[in-house]
C-alpha cells in the first residue's frame, strides 16, 4: 500500500557534472532499485508506491532522473537519450554501492531497465518489468487500437490536430483525458504521489524521447525495439500489466515469449498503475516474486 514518508537517506550523486538526487528506504541486504516512468517525470509516484518494501526487509532505492524532480534540469537536447540514462543508472548504482539489485522499471523505466539489463547483466538479481514494452512499433499498433475505441470521428479529429501540431487544442486534450482515465489510471481520484509527479513534469525530455502525450510516439525512441534481444538477459523476470493498460497485455506477452525465464501477471481491474489501482493484489505478487528470488 502506498505511503508518503520521508526517505531514510537522501544523497546527491554527480554524473558527468550533473547533480542527481537519490532516495533510500530501509537497510536490508536485498536492494530493489526503482526506475520510474516519464521521461522527465519525478520519481514520487513510484517511490511512494514501493517504499512499503522496506518494512519487509528490503532496501528500496530510487532517484530523480536527470531533467526532473530535485535533480539538475539542464537545457541540452543532446542529453535526452536512452543510452545516456543507462550510464546514469549505472553511475547511481555504483556510487551508492548497491551491488546486485532487483531492478524494477515502470513504463519508460521499463525500457530503460531492459536497455540497462542488456548492457550490465551482471548487476541484476532479477528484472521486474511493469506496465511496459520491449517493442515500441508494436506498442504503437496497440495504441492506435485503443484510440480507435473513441470512434472514427474522434480519431480523425486527433489526427488532424497531430498533423497541425495543435496538441493543446481543447478538443484534442479532451480525447487524451478520456484515454488517460481509461488506460493510465482508472481511479476516480488519482493518488497524491501520482499528482505530485505529474504536476512537476519536465516535458523537454518527454517530448524529445517519446512525444506530446501518452498516445503519440514521435520522439527518438519511436523505433526502439529490443524484443529479439531479451533472450540475452539471464536473470529471472517478473512482468506485470493491467488488463486495461495503455501498454497492453499483448506487449507484456511479447516480452514473456522472448525472455528466458519470465512470469506474467495481469491485474484484471487495473490500467497503467496496478500498485495504486489494486494495491493489495499487486503487493502480494511483488513480495512473492522477491521472496522466491532473494
Amino acid at each position: 500500500m502506498w505511503q508518503e514518508r520521508e526517505p531514510d537517506e537522501t544523497r546527491e550523486v554527480t554524473v558527468d557534472g550533473h547533480r542527481i538526487v537519490t532516495y533510500s528506504y530501509g537497510s536490508g541486504a536485498e536492494t530493489v532499485f526503482l526506475l520510474n516512468g516519464g521521461p522527465g517525470l519525478p520519481c514520487n509516484y513510484l517511490r511512494d508506491a514501493h517504499s512499503f518494501l522496506s518494512g519487509h526487509g528490503y532496501r528500496v532505492v530510487t532517484f530523480d532522473q536527470l531533467g526532473c524532480g530535485a535533480s539538475d534540469k539542464p537545457d541540452d537536447p543532446a542529453l535526452w537519450s536512452i543510452s545516456r540514462y543507462v550510464e546514469e543508472t549505472e553511475a547511481v548504482r555504483t556510487a551508492l554501492d548497491l551491488g546486485k539489485v532487483h531492478l524494477l522499471g515502470h513504463s519508460w523505466g521499463g525500457w530503460l531497465a531492459i536497455e540497462y539489463a542488456l548492457t550490465y547483466p551482471d548487476a541484476l538479481k532479477t528484472l521486474i518489468l511493469e506496465d511496459t514494452a520491449a517493442d515500441l512499433p508494436h506498442l504503437m499498433e496497440e495504441m492506435h487500437r485503443l484510440r480507435a475505441s473513441l470512434g472514427p470521428e474522434t480519431v480523425e479529429m486527433m489526427i488532424a490536430h497531430e498533423a497541425d501540431g495543435t496538441y493543446d487544442h481543447p478538443e484534442y486534450q479532451a480525447a487524451i483525458t478520456l484515454l488517460n482515465y481509461r488506460h493510465v489510471c482508472r481511479l476516480q481520484e488519482w493518488p497524491a504521489p501520482l499528482m505530485a509527479s505529474l504536476n512537476d513534469w519536465n516535458m523537454a525530455p518527454y517530448m524529445a524521447m517519446q512525444g506530446p502525450n501518452e498516445f503519440l510516439y514521435i520522439g527518438n525512441l519511436k523505433d526502439w525495439n529490443r524484443a529479439a534481444d531479451l533472450g540475452k538477459i539471464p536473470c529471472p523476470a517478473l512482468i506485470t500489466v493491467g488488463r486495461h493498460d495503455e501498454i497492453t497485455p499483448a506487449c507484456a506477452l511479447r516480452m514473456k515469449q522472448n525472455l528466458r525465464e519470465a512470469e506474467l501477471v495481469v491485474f484484471q481491474n487495473s490500467s497503467h498503475m496496478p500498485f495504486y489501482e489494486e494495491p493489495a493484489a499487486y503487493d502480494a505478487v511483488l513480495l512473492d516474486f522477491l521472496a522466491r528470488n532473494a
